[in-house]
């Protein structure tokens, strides 16, 4: 691990300017400690913001605002958020542990980075450490990754359970920075690798965040958060499906879907959540949009097997959400 400076924020205007150049904040630092113990990431400033006032859950423009700072327990188990947006905290309880949700951060969470073997082994080359140097996952041991949106630089997954519900959900961002404040929504908070894919986000040099909006739509009644992954204790999803749909009877009226573990940042295509919309809800519709969005997949020499995996867990997700019979976190055997 480096040297390196330390700074406490008293205010956000103090922990934007401090930030500066080589600057990072700090706040759970579940995912930042460990990339700085692997030597991965090397700040030449940590600025701790856990004194700033960003810890409130309240109500906003008809649905709620998150600060950055709210745990990823506390909003999973705070009453508006499981009654309003059971899909978000479905999918808060279905990643990490107990332990890894009291510590970590809403903000921090969705600037998680990948967890692929060569991002994290300094003694490997890899394009999100070092860009340029190439991405030997390509070709080699690459199960855990993208099937979706890949490049020929990175081929790495996103890791949050949390983003693919708020992706889901449409959620925005709060920043601010130097230039002052903006809105960013979900879907172009994240990016694809690219040529540049040591960029997980679309924040400006020096940005922070400062809270999340969810939208007055929440989807309560047919929702699901279904992860698949090598075991059911803690463990990143191969795939995982947040299903939300709006019914009239027995007809969609509105679907989001969108998924984990299979991009470098959670998947949607809005051309299947279209299929869906007016269709009835069947297996033959829910089969048909995920034909659609399989159809896309682009897998590697070792993840193939996540094309038909995806298949299925979209139909099985749609299935869970139609019938109000959201997945169990708690039981994660699938229903």
């Amino acid at each position: 691990m480096n040297r390196f400076d330390y700074v406490r924020a008293g205010t956000v205007a103090e922990a934007v300017q401090a930030l500066g150049a080589g600057g990072r904040l700090i706040a759970g630092g579940t995912n930042l400690l460990d990339l700085m113990k692997y030597n991965v990431e090397k700040p030449e400033r940590l600025v701790d913001i856990t004194r700033l006032p960003l810890t409130d859950i309240e109500a906003h423009a008809g649905g709620l605002r998150i600060g950055a700072l709210v745990t990823n327990a506390t909003l999973a188990y705070d009453d508006r958020v499981r009654a309003r947006y059971p899909l978000l905290s479905s999918a808060i309880l279905a990643g990490a542990s107990a332990q890894l949700r009291n510590a970590a951060s809403t903000g921090g969470n969705l600037l998680q980075r990948t967890r692929c073997y060569y991002f994290y082994d300094e003694g490997t080359p890899c394009n999100k450490r070092e860009p340029g140097s190439g991405c030997p996952a390509i070709g080699g041991v690459n199960r855990i990754h993208a099937i979706f949106g890949t490049s020929p630089h990175c081929i790495a997954t996103h890791p949050s359970d949390m983003c693919v519900a708020l992706a889901a959900l449409e959620a925005t961002v709060n920043v601010t920075g130097p230039e002052g404040e903006r809105a960013i929504p979900f879907a172009e908070f994240h990016r694809l690798p690219g040529d540049t894919p040591e960029k997980d986000t679309n924040l400006k040099p020096g940005e922070m965040i400062l809270s999340i909006d969810l939208p007055a739509r929440d989807f309560g009644p047919h929702h699901t958060y279904l992860k698949l992954r090598d075991r059911l204790s803690y463990a990143f999803a191969l795939v995982s499906v947040a299903a939300a749909l709006e019914l009239d009877g027995g007809t969609i009226r509105t679907a989001r879907l969108a998924l984990g573990g299979v991009a470098h940042k959670p998947w949607r295509n809005r051309e299947a959540e279209a299929l869906l919309e007016g269709a009835p809800a069947t297996r033959e519709s829910f089969r048909k949009a995920a034909d659609r969005i399989v159809s896309e997949a682009r897998p590697q020499s070792e993840n193939g097997f996540k094309v038909e995996l995806a298949r299925r867990a979209i139909v099985r997700g749609l299935e869970q959400a139609a019938a109000g019979t959201p997945q169990s976190q708690s039981d994660k055997r699938i229903q």
